[in-house]
């Protein structure tokens, strides 16, 4: 069966792809009209719990672990790096 294209898509993803950028302006257009409608101070509230989050003792674990991971990662990857360049020479 033949479908038509319109570059290079067919009919029924240009649909798709339309419902997907009005569901996303609906979207942004509900936060954005909810975010107005709290206003400042629950902005603030929500910010100083972000904050207080982020400056806890878990948080501070969770990080320290994470440049722990970031850490031994590098350093297996410039150990593999230079078995290769070795294999190489």
């Amino acid at each position: 069966m033949w479908r038509q294209t319109v570059h290079g898509c067919t009919s029924q993803a240009m649909n798709d792809r339309v419902k997907l950028r009005y569901g996303l302006a609906a979207g942004f257009a509900v936060g954005y009209y909810l975010g107005t409608k709290a206003g400042r101070e629950r902005y603030r509230q929500l910010r100083r719990v972000g904050v207080g989050a982020l400056r806890s003792p878990p948080a501070d674990l969770a990080a320290a672990k994470a440049r722990a991971a970031l850490d031994l990662g590098v350093e297996r990857l410039r150990d593999l790096v230079e078995a290769r360049i070795d294999q190489l020479s």
